[in-house]
């Protein structure tokens, strides 16, 4: 059994996106087509911070100094935020490249994917960028995640593979089984193992160290997977994008899916928020909290409610 709060912070055209628990034990998330980021303190009004509205926010994520490091798709930058709200934004090396996934590496830089270019990027916390080509033209590398294995694992959406890069730079690639699975979202499990979505496909997958993939069905395969988190439960939690639902996996393989109760509400990004819950971005301008299992209580001032405000248009 589940509980589901949602929790109104922006306008339904503003796009909530991904999200992130920052160090200052906000929510902190991406509005992508206002050209945003939106802080929230559940219980407490949204605070938002403006970009270029044409920026296209993107990924974002808790950086190696205690700030807020995003992706700027449409302006091909990489943005900080401190939990004060000042921004800084860096211009990319290569032209037009589309950066989409970031995440904090173990050698205390960020690693990013660039979409158009077919590279990996790394950006150190002063701006200092170097990128690393793939092998492989087209690939479309999405999202990235630090693995268990010191290195940086990253979904390759157009080339239906998982790549694998080191700190030295030195790139692998790991082809699916499925054909044409697109895989889009992935993360570190608790059990060694990376874990990622496939949209197309309608599973999911989990690679090993060593290259071995093994894939799960989901029940509807027209769910559109899309990102994927651990929970405080030891779980896998993921979002269907195309099934207005969020699911949920054991290490072993067993599946669960839970509608949301908004229809046609876009979930997209997922993480574990501050308080061990998991909190998932909606696109129709919500945050929406789950509680499963033993995970802590709702805040004691929401705690029967399912919004901070009637829902519609901020």
């Amino acid at each position: 059994m589940i509980s589901i709060q949602e929790y109104i912070v922006a306008d339904a055209a503003a796009g909530p996106y991904a999200i992130t628990t920052g160090p200052d034990g906000a929510l902190w998330f991406t509005l992508v087509h206002s050209g945003q980021i939106g802080r929230l303190i559940p219980g407490q009004a949204p605070t938002v911070y403006e970009l270029d509205p044409e920026s296209g926010p993107s990924i974002i994520v808790t950086g190696p100094d205690r700030a807020l490091w995003f992706t700027e798709y449409t302006a091909h930058r990489i943005g900080r935020i401190t939990t004060d709200g000042e921004v800084t934004e860096f211009s990319l090396p290569t032209p037009e490249c589309g950066p989409f996934g970031i995440a904090t590496g173990p050698d205390g830089a960020l690693w990013l994917t660039e979409t158009a270019a077919d590279r990996i990027g790394r950006i150190s916390t002063d701006g200092e960028v170097t990128e690393f080509p793939l092998p492989i033209a087209g690939a479309f590398p999405s999202a990235i995640t630090a693995g268990p294995d010191g290195g940086l694992w990253f979904t390759l959406n157009q080339a239906n593979a998982i790549g694998r890069i080191g700190l030295d730079g030195a790139v692998s690639v790991h082809p699916i089984p499925t054909p044409s699975a697109a895989p889009v979202g992935l993360t570190a499990g608790p059990d060694g193992a990376v874990w990622f979505v496939e949209i197309a496909a309608g599973q999911i997958g989990r690679i090993t160290p060593d290259g071995t993939v093994v894939e799960f069905a989901l029940p509807d395969r027209g769910g559109r997977p899309h990102a994927i988190t651990a929970g405080a439960d030891g779980d896998l939690w993921f979002t269907e994008w195309g099934g207005n639902r969020v699911g949920r996996i054991t290490v072993e393989g067993r599946l669960e899916e839970h509608d949301l109760p908004t229809p046609k509400s876009e979930p997209h990004g997922i993480a574990r928020g501050p308080d061990g819950a998991l909190w998932v971005a909606l696109e129709a301008g919500v945050l929406a909290r789950i509680v499963a299992d033993r995970a802590e209580p709702a805040p004691s001032d929401h705690s029967e409610t399912r919004s901070l405000r009637p829902r519609g248009r901020a």
